[in-house]
């Protein structure tokens, strides 16, 4: 028996009419069609409501497992906004990236523009991209040597443009699949091995490891099983006198607990960071390596945001406080203060071993809450600061009242609602911050009423009317702050569909 063919369903979307398909299922013992065969990839309602009078940990963003499209699905989608829906052409793309986006598809991949309409003979016209690569292929197959400095020119301006023009451009024959093959890598590895004692030569092949392995997991993992950990941590050990060397080791050592790489479900990213800790002392090499660059803030930035990447199971945390990190982070934290990107990298680092609770209190007995407050308002116009702040007391308020006072009466709630006020369009700040307000008042009811008079309810409101991100975690804020909150059943376990 033949696949049931999709069904086009119909939903209205800002007045229109807007197409989404359905791809029906697969009869029982037949393989399901993919979404590349049927077209859009079909639409999902998951109804997630925050359990009443739970706290909200830190949450962090992440791409994997979604649902990727083909650039012809794209275009085709653009298309028939255009054809079917006589939209004109930037109304079509915007609704296309609209509808594919509320679906959780990533287009970061996708060259988001109106393909030129199909010549007189029906054939497919291309993206720009696409079209300089051709006559730049043409150069070459004809030898025109005079010809290549130009078209080699204008494909590269192209390219710096944005990632999609890249990948396009990549999957239609710009370069081999991989440019870096086994004898390619094997180079790499025996130089690192034989050449360890030359700083210059050691550079050069840590760059060339971190190239090939951002947003590649098959290079990453590959790397990983020739033995290219031992080497990074070694490389750091010695040449710890050598601020390139440990910056651009410590940044590859990050890249390898990456999971970046949309062409692959998932990656081995929490693997890496066990092996490099568990396997090659990773933990002490990083911060023995940051006692050699009290004055650099390149490298210490480096060192901090490579530790946040490897607290990735409680004893790592606890660990790094053991060996002095946290001491690190905090007195990096109050000596750079005027170093943004130092500060955004601290706070993050702060954040990710404040998961361990034991080691929550040592953050504040440390006095970490003051200088991150102190942060949050010394660089309010900063968006990622604001964020990584709020995240970092959302965490430490988690599951601890005793750092909830210390908070409130540190200027921790009073910080995340001027953030909430001077980044009304930031959907992560605004999400963090109401986070952090509801850890705050959860188990701690009496900070409700101080804070509903810094103005918390209207902010909140506005987030949540704002940003769909944040309607759960806004709404479970408001009703712990005792605010009148409507409260929808989704679904009522009888036949029809969800609310919307």
């Amino acid at each position: 028996m033949r696949a049931a063919a999709p069904r086009a369903v119909f939903r209205s979307v800002g007045g229109r009419a807007v197409r989404i398909w359905a791809v029906a299922h697969a009869q029982a013992g037949r393989d399901p069609r993919t979404e590349a065969e049927w077209g859009r990839p079909a639409l999902a309602f998951c109804p997630a409501g925050a359990q009443q009078g739970a706290e909200v940990g830190p949450s962090h963003p992440r791409k994997m497992g979604s649902k990727q499209i083909a650039q012809e699905t794209f275009d085709d989608a653009v298309q028939e906004n255009i054809t079917e829906f006589e939209m004109d052409p930037e109304e079509a793309v915007r609704e296309a990236v609209q509808q594919f986006e509320s679906q959780g598809v990533d287009l970061s991949n996708i060259v988001k523009a109106v393909r030129p309409p199909a010549s007189e003979n029906g054939q497919r016209q291309k993206h720009q991209i696409l079209l300089t690569l051709d006559s730049l292929g043409r150069a070459v197959a004809e030898a025109a040597v005079p010809e290549l400095p130009e078209q080699l020119s204008a494909f590269a301006a192209q390219c710096k443009e944005q990632l999609a023009f890249r990948y396009l451009a990549g999957r239609n024959g710009a370069y081999p699949p991989d440019l870096l093959d086994a004898a390619g890598r094997e180079l790499v590895l025996q130089s690192l091995r034989e050449r360890r004692e030359d700083a210059e030569l050691t550079l050069a092949g840590l760059r060339c490891v971190r190239n090939a392995c951002l947003k590649h997991e098959r290079n990453r993992q590959d790397f990983v099983k020739a033995g290219i950990l031992p080497l990074l941590t070694g490389a750091i050990v010695q040449h710890g006198d050598s601020a390139d060397v440990v910056r651009t080791a410590a940044s590859a050592l990050r890249v390898m607990t990456f999971d970046d790489d949309i062409r692959v479900p998932f990656g081995h990213a929490h693997d890496h960071a066990k092996m490099i800790v568990l396997e090659n002392d990773g933990l002490r090499v990083l911060i023995e390596a940051a006692k050699a660059f009290t004055d650099n803030s390149g490298v210490l930035s480096e060192l901090c945001a490579t530790l946040s990447r490897l607290s990735v199971r409680n004893e790592f945390c606890q660990e790094i406080v053991d060996l002095g990190g946290l001491n690190f982070m905090v007195t990096l934290l109050a000596d750079c203060m005027e170093h943004p990107d130092v500060v955004r990298q601290v706070l993050s680092a702060i954040r990710a071993v404040a998961g361990n609770d034991d080691v929550k209190d040592a953050i504040v007995d440390a006095g970490a809450t003051d200088l991150i407050v102190l942060a949050i308002s010394h660089h309010l116009g900063n968006p990622q600061i604001c964020e990584q702040g709020c995240a970092a007391l959302c965490a430490l308020a988690l599951r601890k009242p005793e750092n909830c006072s210390v908070i409130m009466e540190g200027g921790g709630a009073l910080a995340a609602l001027q953030a909430m006020k001077a980044h009304p369009r930031e959907v992560a700040v605004q999400k963090q911050a109401c986070m952090l307000i509801r850890n705050l008042v959860s188990r701690s009811r009496d900070f409700s009423r101080p804070i509903l008079e810094m103005g918390a309810e209207n902010l909140i409101t506005e987030a949540r009317a704002a940003h769909r991100d944040c309607d759960d975690v806004a709404r479970a804020a408001l009703r712990d702050l005792g605010c009148a909150v409507e409260l929808r059943e989704l679904w009522t376990g009888q036949k029809g569909s969800l609310a919307q």
